[in-house]
């Protein structure tokens, strides 16, 4: 951008009294590419970006074009990014002729995806990148359409039809139209196989799915994605399913929230860009990414509006799926529905559709009635079909929705011994509501008890198959999910330990910390006594001073896990990256000295406590061997000396080691796409490689920065001694120790390992081996995977287990 146009836009804002953080809200633009574009040093700047900007300054038809002049004028002054999609250009610049685009078919053209211009500088990496995850989005969601048995026998017929007039925009709106052209009719009927003909109509790209609970959205939502990606021309950008439950509008704006979910789902997005961004908001922000948000009815009821008005402020193309209540109170609270949306709205099952589907998942040989042609659902859908009955008009209600029904298939198909005619007794079921609560709880002894799966883990999951275990072991799961604000849907084996209380986890992290240092403590003593090196002290002597010092350092760890609690930073995730010794194999567009200094300050206070924390625990042993008083002047001013000393040197060893490390930190590779598994399975030998590296650069790094505190305090603090060998014992103690507690303490895999796999399992809130009971509670069809987490296949099923569990 030029310095005319930075001035120009500089004197807009002032104009419109907006400081730039204000016009950043306002626009969605960034506030770094807001001072970007005013002082003219921005290069990479797109159309669009300086329409975002002009909407939100209101500006009118010839300022507009003033601002966006740079483009048309001078494409070698500025590097242009992806031409924008017509659906994305604001109301008062009209949308190119449909002739003018190169696909013949109009609707498609007014939505088609912006296309990567080689003149861009990262065209190709970006390119590179949306072509990579388009493939792995799409073997995700056909493995994860097969788990779901969608085409067992054949999927369910999901159809739709428009939605009221009240939840979606005007007809000219969606279509784009300049005032005075009259809108076409839209195609918004149909059934799974023309949801993508029917978006390629909507001339805006952004479209509303409504439906009541369990009425086959995400199936639509995932139909939708295969089969766009299935195109001859695989569409830019990508179809990416993102659940959207756990978003907080007020906090985390959506480009943040969805380059959130793809670096958790595909941690090689995590690699560095020209311009210091990740990969993963690189792709959002150039608009490679067609968001599809299921889910907009689990958001925070408190948050849906807000969250509405953040749509509404966005211009790109879209699908939301949602419960048509809940999104219809959103759409009065926020007094608009999504802006340009389409809506439509699935329909429920008839009987026809349950006589077509549920007699062909009958496939039980041992039946009463083998070779006499009827089948377990006769009787039942005879009824059905006769509504004849208030029973019978009660079930008909309930199975008019797919996850009814495939309940009442799990419960009565696939299970020998059980008659679905006793659905049909008012005495046991008066109301629908029973009904549903009936094939909910119903559901997992259903699994659990048929026949074992055919597994290729060696049976590791079949040890789980007593149903009241594994209820009580699901509700846990299911009551952990609930305990916030409002109900939250990802099951991250992370996670699954930040639940417990603070002060729980605070005695967790003292605990881990003491064996740790106890442990190192007392190995070290024992090599250096075994090799001549140590002084000879009896076992009693030396458990009693490993006990102390892993006593006073456990402590420490624990003050400071304490104080990171209260500034909501002992949330640890996954780690997406490795340490990387080449340069070529670095990130790209970091700033190192930057990268150094953040972790060296926040290491050097962790270090500084546990330092203080090993300088008690020796002042403490020096009194029990040499019986001082501890009101004596001598004792207490070597006290202060040696905390602030080794405070010091393992503050500063602490820093300039994380630092260091962090500098050569590179993303993993693309071969580490996330599922549950995969990811826990990376990040453990992730742990084990931080490990190896710590315990020698912390020893090392005590060692030497011994010296250099001793040299710098010398005569100013009076005589002080570091002798060689006192240096080394405490370097590999705190080598060992100190690297042992950080990484079970301070990284997500020590945390699943200490809480997950060792303290919820003591309790009996959780089997020892935790990994295997997800796994087979997955193959069993209870979970079901999102990218890198687990959910629970419906959140109804999941409110049904923590209710349990609660009772």
């Amino acid at each position: 951008m030029t310095d005319e146009q930075g001035a120009l836009l500089r004197r807009l804002r002032k104009r419109a009294r907006l400081t730039q953080e204000q016009l950043a809200e306002r626009s969605t633009v960034s506030v770094r590419t807001i001072r970007r574009l005013e002082t003219g040093r921005s290069t990479d700047h797109r159309l669009r970006t300086l329409h975002l900007l002009a909407d939100a300054l209101e500006v009118g038809t010839e300022e507009r074009r003033q601002l966006t002049d740079t483009l048309d004028r001078a494409p070698e002054d500025a590097v242009v990014g992806p031409p924008e999609p017509a659906s994305s250009l604001p109301a008062s610049e009209p949308p190119e002729p449909a002739q003018a685009a190169p696909a013949p078919d109009p609707p498609e053209s007014a939505s088609a995806a912006p296309v990567v211009q080689p003149a861009t500088p990262s065209a190709g990496v970006l390119a590179d990148a949306a072509a990579s995850l388009a493939r792995e989005v799409r073997r995700r969601w056909q493995r994860e359409e097969g788990h779901r048995r969608v085409h067992d026998p054949f999927p369910l017929p999901v159809r739709w039809q428009p939605a009221p007039a009240g939840l979606m925009d005007r007809p000219e709106n969606i279509q784009r139209l300049q005032p005075g052209d009259t809108p076409r009719e839209l195609r918004l009927s149909g059934d799974l196989r023309s949801v993508v003909a029917a978006y390629r109509g909507i001339a805006s790209g952004r479209l509303v799915i409504l439906g009541r609970a369990g009425s086959g959205k995400s199936v639509l939502a995932i139909k939708f994605a295969l089969d766009l990606l299935a195109a001859p021309a695989a569409p830019v950008p990508v179809p990416v399913i993102f659940s959207i439950g756990s978003w907080d509008p007020t906090t985390t704006t959506l480009r943040d929230f969805l380059a959130g979910l793809l670096l958790r789902d595909h941690p090689h997005l995590a690699r560095r860009v020209p311009g210091g961004t990740t990969l993963a908001a690189a792709l959002v922000d150039a608009d490679l990414i067609l968001p599809v948000l299921d889910g907009f009815d689990e958001i925070a009821e408190a948050l849906r509006a807000a969250a509405l008005e953040t749509l509404n402020a966005t211009s790109g193309p879209l699908v939301l799926t949602s419960r048509r209540d809940e999104y219809a109170r959103a759409v009065r609270a926020a007094h608009a529905p999504l802006v340009w949306a389409a809506g439509i709205e699935l329909t429920d099952l008839g009987v026809e559709d349950l006589a077509a589907y549920l007699p062909r998942t009958d496939r039980l040989v041992a039946r009463g009635g083998e070779g006499d042609g009827t089948g377990v659902w006769d009787a039942v859908l005879e009824r059905l079909r006769a509504r004849d009955t208030a029973a019978s008009t009660r079930l008909a209600e309930v199975l008019r929705t797919p996850l009814m029904v495939i309940l009442a298939r799990t419960m009565y198909s696939e299970a020998p011994g059980r008659e679905p005619e006793e659905l049909l007794d008012t005495a046991r079921f008066p109301t629908a509501g029973h009904l549903e609560e009936h094939l909910l709880a119903g559901f997992v002894p259903a699994v659990y008890r048929r026949r074992a799966l055919e597994r290729t883990d060696g049976g590791r999951g079949q040890r789980y198959r007593d149903p009241d275990q594994a209820l009580r072991w699901l509700g846990y799961l299911a009551h952990s999910l609930s305990q916030g604000t409002h109900d939250q849907r990802d099951l991250a084996w992370w996670r699954i330990g930040q639940n417990l209380r603070t002060a729980t986890r605070v005695l967790l992290t003292v605990l881990v910390s003491t064996v740790c240092m106890a442990a190192a403590t007392l190995l070290v003593q024992g090599v250096a006594t075994a090799s001549g090196h140590g002084e000879p002290i009896g076992w009693g002597a030396s458990v009693s001073y490993a006990l102390l010092v892993g006593v006073c350092s456990g402590t420490a760890f624990g003050i400071t896990y304490a104080a990171l609690t209260v500034v909501g930073r002992t949330a640890a995730v996954p780690s997406r990256v490795r340490l990387r010794l080449s340069a070529a194999g670095r990130r790209t567009g970091r700033r190192p000295v930057r990268t150094f200094l953040t972790r060296f300050g926040f290491m050097l206070l962790g270090g500084s406590v546990l330092g203080v924390g090993y300088s008690w625990s020796v002042a403490l042993m020096s009194v029990l061997e040499i019986d001082y008083a501890l009101s004596r002047t001598e004792l207490m001013t070597i006290v202060l000396i040696n905390t602030l000393l080794y405070g010091l040197i393992i503050g500063l060893t602490a820093g300039l080691v994380f630092g260091t490390l962090a500098v050569f930190e590179s993303p993993m590779d693309i071969t580490a796409a996330a599922t549950p598994i995969r990811l826990l399975s990376v990040n453990r030998t992730a742990a084990g490689r931080q490990l190896l590296v710590l315990v020698p650069a912390l020893g090392l790094g005590v060692v030497l920065c011994g010296y250099a505190v001793v040299f710098l305090f010398q005569g100013l603090l009076g005589t002080l001694l570091w002798p060689l060998h006192g240096a080394v014992l405490l370097g590999a103690t705190g080598g060992l120790g100190g690297a042992a507690a950080y990484v079970l303490v301070f990284t997500a895999w020590g945390q699943w390992l200490t809480v997950s796999r060792v303290w919820l399992p003591m309790t009996r809130r959780l089997p020892w081996d935790t990994v295997a009971f997800l796994e087979d509670a997955y193959q069993r069809g209870v979970l079901r995977q999102a990218g890198a987490v687990y959910q629970f296949r419906h959140i109804r099923l999941q409110r049904h287990l923590a209710r349990t569990y609660r009772e």
